[in-house]
């Protein structure tokens, strides 16, 4: 399983991005330490990561896929996401 980071931006304010938040939770692990940022395991690649997600956003907008590794920082992130992350990365 690998490890990516998904950050985007989306462009058009107040447009519904629900389907796109589902999609993220549908990779099963994940975490969303960030507002536009989600961590998540899977067995896909980073292409595929980024295909997927794209069928949910505008032409406009902008994602960035990135396959973690170690080290890995953080500060001021909850209790419970912080163990996430040391249990997942």
């Amino acid at each position: 399983m690998t490890k990516y980071l998904v950050s985007y931006d989306l462009s058009r304010p107040g447009q519904d991005y629900s389907k796109l938040i589902e999609h993220m939770k549908s990779y099963g692990t994940w975490a969303h330490p960030l507002k536009s940022v989600w961590v998540i395991v899977t067995t896909k690649t980073a292409v595929a990561v980024r295909n997927d997600a794209s069928a949910y956003l505008d032409a406009n907008d902008k994602i960035l896929v990135v396959e973690l590794g170690h080290p890995a920082a953080w500060r001021g992130l909850s209790d419970e996401l912080t163990q996430w992350l040391k249990n997942n990365l």
